[in-house]
C-alpha cells in the first residue's frame, strides 16, 4: 500500500497552479457518448477516477487518443455497453454518469454497481426514479442494473427528490435524446452541472436553466454533433490549497481559480480569519495569524458551502480561537476525518452522525491516521504539515482518485511530505 509521511512543515510559500475538475470532468466525457462524432476534451486532470472512465469507455469500443498529457479526443460511434468492464466500472461513483447517455442509444443494457468514496450510503435510487420518467424500467439483480426502455424515448416533467448532482446530469443526459421538451425540478445547480450544459450547448443541444434548480431542454431522437471542450478548474482543490496556505500561516498564489465558484466558501474564510484576496483568475494569501471559531459551520447544496471543502475546514478549525459547530446533513459517515484527528490531538465532540463541536487551538502531534476518502485524506496530510512530529497517512489511493500530484505540489511550496510503499 502506497501511504504518505509528513514531517512538520513550514509556512507554505510560493505558487500553486490547480488543475481541470474532477467532477467537471466526469459528466463531459460521459456526455462524448451522445454522439458519433469525434469530441476534444482538455484540461482533463491526470487523476485514477477520470483515467478510469476513459477506460471504461474505451473498452466499450470508442476511439480513443490523447493529444497531449491533458487533452484527449473521444469517437464513440461504434461502442457496445455489453464491453462495459466490471472492475474499472466498479471502481468510481461517476461511472454511473454513463447510464444517461447509454440509455439515449440503446434500447437495453446492464451496467454494475458503481464504486465511490465510502462516506455513508449512497443509493442511486434519484437516478433510478429520474430515468423512471422516460419510461425507463429497471432491474436491480444483485450484481448489475440491466435497463430497458421504449423504443422512442419522450421528453417528460422530471421532479428529483433531492438536489442529486450525478442524478441531475443523468437526467440531462438522457433528455438530450429524448424527443420533445423536457423539464427538470429540483436540479441540482453546482458548477460543473452549468459546465456539462456549456457543453451540450456546443454539441447543439437546446437547453436552457443549467446552473439553476429548474432546466429546460429540447431534446431530439438524433445525435448530438462533436465539439471541443476545455475543463475548468477545480474548485475543490482550491479551496483545499487555500486551507493548506491558511492552515500552516503560509502565503502565496493560487493560480487558475474560478472565485465565482467559491463565494459562500470564501465568505466563510474570511468570518474564520483566512487572509487574502482576488486578483482576476487568482487568490493571493497572506498570513492568517488570528484565526477564529465560527458559530455554524453547514454543509449545503451550491451555492451553499461544499460538502467536499468541510473535512478541510474541520482541521482549520481546530486551530481557530473558540467552539465551532459544524453540521454536515448530506452523508452520514462524513466525520471519519474528525476521528482521525482526535489521535492527533484535536479537541472534537461529535454530538451524532451529522454534528460535531470543534474547540480550538490545539496542538497536534504526529501519529498514524487512516484516510477513508478523498477529502479526508487531503485533510489528514494538511493535519501532518502543523503536527509535531512525523504523522503517517494511509488512503493514497484515495488522492489519487481526486488531486493530481498533490505531494508534488505540496514539495513545491515547502511542505516535508513523500510517499512510501508499505509491505
Amino acid at each position: 500500500m502506497e501511504k504518505f509521511i509528513i514531517k512538520k512543515s513550514p509556512p507554505l510559500k510560493g505558487e500553486v497552479k490547480i488543475s481541470g475538475s474532477k467532477n467537471a470532468a466526469g459528466p463531459i466525457l460521459a456526455a462524448t457518448l451522445l454522439t458519433d462524432k469525434t469530441c476534444q476534451i482538455s484540461n482533463l486532470p491526470r487523476i485514477s477516477d477520470i483515467l478510469n472512465l476513459i477506460e471504461v469507455i474505451k473498452e466499450m469500443g470508442a476511439e480513443v487518443e490523447w493529444q497531449g498529457k491533458n487533452t484527449v479526443s473521444i469517437c464513440a460511434k461504434n461502442i457496445n455497453p455489453e464491453k462495459i468492464p466490471a472492475d474499472l466500472f466498479e471502481k468510481a461513483r461517476m461511472s454511473v454518469l454513463l447510464v444517461g447517455p447509454l440509455l439515449g442509444r440503446f434500447p437495453r443494457f446492464k451496467i454494475p454497481h458503481p464504486g465511490g468514496d465510502k462516506i455513508g450510503v449512497r443509493p442511486i435510487t434519484t437516478h433510478l426514479e429520474g430515468l423512471s420518467g422516460f419510461g425507463a424500467k429497471v432491474k436491480n439483480t444483485g450484481q448489475f442494473y440491466c435497463f430497458e426502455r421504449p423504443k422512442i424515448l419522450k421528453g417528460a416533467k422530471i421532479i428529483l427528490k433531492e438536489f442529486s448532482v450525478t442524478a441531475t446530469e443523468n437526467v440531462i443526459m438522457a433528455a438530450a435524446l429524448a424527443k420533445g421538451k423536457t423539464t427538470i425540478e429540483i436540479a441540482a445547480a453546482e458548477p460543473h452541472v452549468k459546465e456539462l450544459g456549456a457543453f451540450l450547448l456546443k454539441m447543439g443541444l437546446k437547453i436552457k436553466g443549467q446552473g439553476n434548480h429548474t432546466i429546460e431542454i429540447d431534446g431530439s431522437k438524433r445525435l448530438l454533433a462533436g465539439a471541443k471542450y476545455t475543463v475548468p478548474p477545480d474548485y475543490l482543490e482550491a479551496g483545499t490549497f487555500l486551507i493548506a496556505f491558511a492552515v500552516t500561516h503560509g502565503q502565496g498564489k493560487i493560480k487558475n481559480v474560478r472565485p465565482g465558484d467559491l463565494t459562500f466558501f470564501l465568505d466563510k474564510m474570511k468570518e474564520i480569519g483566512v487572509n487574502f484576496r482576488i486578483q482576476g483568475q487568482n487568490i493571493i494569501v497572506a498570513k492568517s495569524p488570528k484565526l477564529k471559531a465560527v458559530k455554524k459551520l453547514q454543509a449545503l447544496p451550491h451555492p451553499g458551502f461544499p460538502t467536499d471543502l468541510q473535512p478541510q475546514t474541520c482541521l482549520l478549525l481546530t486551530q481557530a480561537t473558540g467552539k465551532s459547530l459544524i453540521h454536515d446533513p448530506l452523508y452520514e459517515n462524513r466525520f471519519s476525518h474528525l476521528h482521525e484527528l482526535r489521535k492527533m490531538g484535536a479537541d472534537i465532540e461529535i454530538t451524532d452522525p451529522h454534528r460535531a463541536l470543534i474547540f480550538g487551538p490545539a496542538k497536534l502531534l504526529g501519529t498514524k491516521v487512516d484516510g477513508t476518502d478523498i477529502r479526508s485524506t487531503v485533510t489528514l496530510i494538511l493535519a501532518g504539515l502543523i503536527a509535531k512530529g512525523k504523522t503517517l497517512v494511509s488512503g493514497a489511493e484515495q488522492i489519487d482518485r481526486g488531486y493530481e500530484k498533490i505531494e508534488e505540489k505540496l514539495k513545491s511550496l515547502g511542505a516535508r511530505i513523500e510517499r512510501i510503499i508499505e509491505t
